[in-house]
């Protein structure tokens, strides 16, 4: 069978295009540039108070157990337009009436914020690189793999949710502390005390413990049941922005 034959998914190109023209927007836009800014500064600020300390072990672990805190300031401001903008700008008319499947669009924004995310996280390898070159004896690769692990999946699930937030309101500030509650109580929930709760509570409760998963992977332990969480969470939550975007289709 001949490659002219062949014909590009349907759903594919549409989604890459989307995914280009969400990450390329991040870049045109001021607010892009800030977040990477903003971010490049608090991994500065937490590398030198957390890990360039005098006599003590050269390791990144006390940078990595902060993944969850480093993320949050700045993921908010990154999913906030993802769909508020297009709701009230009046684009998503436009695109949902495209050939381009619901699906399509809602991966493809995710996609696209991910990359930004991933790109965003390039300059902090510049204080690894500073660790490794003053470090005697050097760090294991291990956490420091493990770590970047952990900053690219929480990263995914701070999307989804974020994403998910954006679709349910046309309100660019509204998303982003709606994503910015939802992200601390994710973080802080594990904190309430539940001695006199009830046992499936408790263990609903242990189950998003996100800081007990984060504190694993700067050890350097890849656990699958960690990454699964990660992946499936980030799924749900994508899943349920599919259906609020379906929803105001048919609307």
């Amino acid at each position: 069978m001949s490659t002219q034959g062949r014909k590009r998914p349907k759903f594919l190109g549409p989604m890459v295009a989307v995914a280009a023209r969400e990450t390329g927007s991040l870049f045109r836009m001021p607010v892009g540039w800030v977040v990477m800014a903003l971010f490049a500064f608090v991994t500065g600020l937490v590398f030198v108070t957390s890990t360039l300390i005098p006599s003590q072990p050269a390791t990144m672990r006390g940078f990595f157990a902060l993944a969850g805190w480093l993320l949050l300031p700045v993921t908010p401001a990154i999913t906030m337009r993802t769909f508020s903008e297009e709701y009230r700008s009046g684009t998503m008319e436009s695109l949902m009436t495209s050939p381009v499947s619901e699906w399509a669009v809602v991966l493809g924004k995710y996609v696209g914020s991910v990359a930004f995310v991933a790109l965003m996280m390039i300059p902090s390898l510049g204080l690894l690189a500073i660790l490794v070159g003053v470090a005697s004896p050097k760090p294991d690769a291990g956490p420091l793999v493990a770590g970047y692990l952990c900053l690219m999946l929480l990263g995914m699930l701070y999307v989804a949710i974020g994403m998910l937030a954006s679709s349910m309101t046309a309100n660019q500030t509204l998303a982003y502390l709606g994503t910015l509650f939802a992200l601390l109580l994710v973080l802080m929930l594990p904190a309430v005390p539940l001695e006199r709760a009830p046992e499936w509570l408790s263990r609903a409760v242990g189950y998003v413990n996100v800081h007990a998963r984060v504190a694993d992977f700067s050890r350097g332990l890849i656990d699958t049941r960690h990454v699964v969480f990660f992946v499936a969470t980030s799924a749900m939550c994508m899943g349920i922005t599919w259906l609020m975007v379906t929803a105001r289709r048919w609307r």
